[in-house]
């Protein structure tokens, strides 16, 4: 009887000394717990290659829809105040990105220059200028489909000054089904990657809570509860999150400053302030996959009997 009770009384002692040594230290940064972070860290470097590309499509896509518009052909007698007009009426509608005027002359040359002609061989051979002035508007991309343009003209055909409106709403129709497709597959890509590292992740953790079951065994023979065994696997699981989301926010960092450099035009896709919102949801996604990674992987050993952990 009083072996038993100095045995109990060392194991004990000796239980609440490793756990004082844990909650000063958290648990150490073992050589499976750095694959377990670089495993992560890769992961969620993906995650975040694939987010950037998403918003890189978008801002694409809508840099296309506000090229797309309508082009106003004035009358023969439209006089300078008609004309100033219209303009201020275009430019003030809250479906305008941007309004280009033209005068006949311009549309001369312009269509010269598209048909590879002499200079004025059109106004040479027929004696006199066949075209007229007009503007050629571009909407903003919420108003870059068929039935919204169809509206606007359907709403400025009835003023006077206005010959005819040119609307190719086959071309409208055709990039925004090829703009939908491509934010289809986007879409599925991302929730298969998603569920991909969630699974990827959940089993690198498992493998890192695996290597200490007998520690989880032994805390609940001393009388650990669930919750004090469960704590120190979320902690650094967490903080095993967070590194390897700094991992995958540097090297992402890294990878868009150097194509920056080399390709300017790429900022205009993705700005910094955009790419911060990914890198913060990188840390989020990092935190809350690791987490409940943990705290499900735990919960299972903690379940487990001696003869099932082998």
């Amino acid at each position: 009887m009083v072996l038993n009770l100095l045995t109990n009384g060392v194991l004990c002692c000796n239980f609440a000394a490793c756990m004082r040594k844990n909650n000063r230290h958290s648990i150490p940064l073992l050589s499976s717990q750095l694959t377990a972070t670089v495993s992560v860290a890769l992961v969620l470097l993906i995650l975040g290659v694939m987010a950037l590309l998403g918003v890189a499509a978008k801002n694409a896509a809508d840099d296309i829809r506000s090229r797309i518009g309508f082009v106003v052909i004035m009358t023969e007698d439209a006089d300078a105040a008609a004309t100033q007009a219209l303009k201020k009426t275009l430019e003030a509608a809250p479906y305008t990105a941007a309004v280009n005027y033209s005068s006949a002359d311009d549309v001369l040359r312009k269509w010269n220059e598209s048909m590879d002609a002499g200079a004025d061989s059109v106004n040479a051979l027929l004696g006199i200028n066949p075209f007229l002035p007009e503007f050629e508007v571009a909407v903003k991309s919420e108003y870059a489909s068929a039935d919204s343009l169809s509206r606007i003209v359907k709403a400025l055909r009835p003023v006077s000054c206005i010959s005819d409106i040119k609307m190719q709403a086959d071309m409208v129709s055709s990039i925004n089904a090829t703009i939908r497709s491509l934010g289809i597959v986007l879409l599925c890509v991302a929730t298969a990657l998603l569920m991909i590292s969630f699974v990827l992740i959940n089993n690198t953790v498992r493998l890192t809570v695996y290597a200490r079951r007998f520690s989880i065994h032994t805390m609940k023979l001393v009388g650990a509860t669930a919750s004090f065994i469960r704590r120190p696997f979320i902690v650094s699981n967490m903080l095993n999150g967070i590194v390897a989301a700094f991992i995958a926010t540097a090297i992402l960092c890294g990878a868009l400053f150097y194509a920056g450099t080399a390709r300017t035009e790429i900022t205009q896709f993705i700005s910094w302030s955009e790419a911060a919102w990914i890198f913060a949801g990188l840390f989020a996604a990092g935190i809350i996959i690791c987490t409940l990674a943990a705290f499900f992987a735990a919960n299972r050993y903690l379940r487990l009997g001696y003869d099932d952990m082998f």
